[in-house]
């Protein structure tokens, strides 16, 4: 076999795998601002995905559709909406959620806080508010 066939069975090969490279050459660009995954954003992906299934399913209770029409909210609009809602709008009503319910204290419960509090100072002898609590000796 000479130099010329072997460079003619080659050349064909050679051809198709440059025709390929240039073919997907401009498809390399749309890998060109992939980067690394770090573990945060993926902490962070993972748990507005987690806030998301919460809040589709207290959507999904009956007292909850129940206030949600009476208040005159469609349920099924509403779950749309917290579908749409962005990572950081999930994270932000994640954190009014456990906050606003929990930290809001009624009338009564002050009430009874500062009851409590009077008793005490009377029981150390501070105050002289309750004739029933006597003052300790």
């Amino acid at each position: 076999m000479s130099v010329h066939s072997v460079r003619r069975v080659l050349s064909a090969p050679a051809a198709l795998l440059v025709a390929l490279a240039l073919t997907l050459l401009p498809a390399t660009p749309a890998f060109a601002d992939v980067g690394m995954l770090d573990t945060g954003s993926m902490i962070q992906q993972a748990s507005a995905d987690d806030t998301r299934a919460q809040l589709l399913e207290q959507l999904n209770d009956a007292e909850v559709r129940a206030q949600l029409v009476e208040m005159g909210v469609d349920p099924e609009r509403a779950e749309q909406r917290v579908a749409r809602l962005t990572d950081d709008e999930l994270a932000q009503l994640e954190a009014h959620m456990e906050t606003d319910p929990a930290g809001a204290a009624s009338v009564l419960g002050v009430v009874a806080i500062v009851f409590v509090v009077f008793v005490i100072l009377d029981a150390v002898g501070v105050t002289d508010i309750f004739s029933f609590v006597g003052p300790a000796r």
